[in-house]
């Protein structure tokens, strides 16, 4: 039996390996965008505004599971409750939604806006999902670029991330989504634990080939961010659910050889 699905932010980092995924199990799928686009790959586009709440009663209606991916720097809180109303209106039987591990911890915006999101999901009266993963590979690399601008490795005392591939979220995703609704599941987040400064000369080992020679950089993070971070608070150290494929990993795929440049 084939259920028809809608994703929001199916065009997103997550989105993009998500969808071919569920397209695949047959299921109808089609991906909420700000801006239109043709069916591709029996794929199909609506366009409505989350944040504006524009356009997502029809975006959602006829679909009985809808998969929310959608997020940025801030608003999710507020885009999520637009979206629930219009869920709840149209009668969908299973709401899935990603967070951040940490939302309820760490005292950061984005975070907050993640907390506002689930609880948007949790008071709907819909079934619902919830998964928290950790910081995706992809972010973790776009850090770690910026970073090596640098002519130092900063290594900021007590902070550290459990990365996990994007492609290891969505296929739990898919899971979920196809499952029976389940509440909040076990979090998921990478195989291994990295300082800040080893994710940067991880990256730069695999951007040069060789070992970087650029001296470390201590540094302490001040305020109730840093106290979060040295408290731990990003992080599930006992029953979280763990992806298979590491930063090291996925750099000897994105990186090496593909940005290979002379250098330190």
């Amino acid at each position: 039996m084939t259920s028809s699905i809608l994703v929001t932010g199916g065009t997103g980092t997550l989105g993009r390996v998500v969808t071919p995924l569920l397209a695949g199990t047959g299921n109808d799928v089609r991906v909420l965008s700000r801006h239109g686009r043709d069916p591709k790959d029996g794929v199909e586009y609506v366009t409505a505004d989350l944040l504006k709440g524009e356009g997502i009663e029809s975006a959602v209606d006829g679909a009985e599971i809808v998969l929310h991916l959608a997020g940025a720097a801030k608003g999710d809180d507020r885009a999520t409750r637009n979206l629930v109303r219009a869920a709840s209106r149209a009668g969908v039987r299973h709401l899935v939604c990603i967070s951040v591990i940490g939302a309820d911890l760490m005292p950061l915006g984005y975070f907050r806006a993640k907390l506002g999101a689930e609880g948007a999901v949790e008071d709907s009266g819909l079934p619902w999902t919830t998964l928290r993963a950790a910081q995706f590979h992809d972010l973790v690399l776009y850090v770690t670029r910026a970073l090596a601008k640098l002519p130092v490795v900063l290594a900021p005392g007590g902070v550290r991330l459990q990365p996990v591939d994007a492609r290891d979220v969505a296929e739990r995703l898919v899971e979920l989504t196809l499952g029976d609704p389940a509440g909040r599941v076990a979090d998921l987040a990478g195989p291994k634990l990295y300082g800040l400064a080893e994710l940067s000369r991880g990256y730069l080992q695999a951007r040069v080939g060789r070992p970087t020679r650029r001296p470390t950089l201590p540094f302490r993070v001040p305020g109730k961010v840093g106290r979060a971070y040295r408290a731990e608070d990003n992080l599930v150290l006992d029953g979280a659910d763990l992806g298979r494929r590491t930063w090291e990993d996925f750099l000897a795929e994105r990186v090496a050889g593909a940005e290979r440049v002379r250098g330190r």
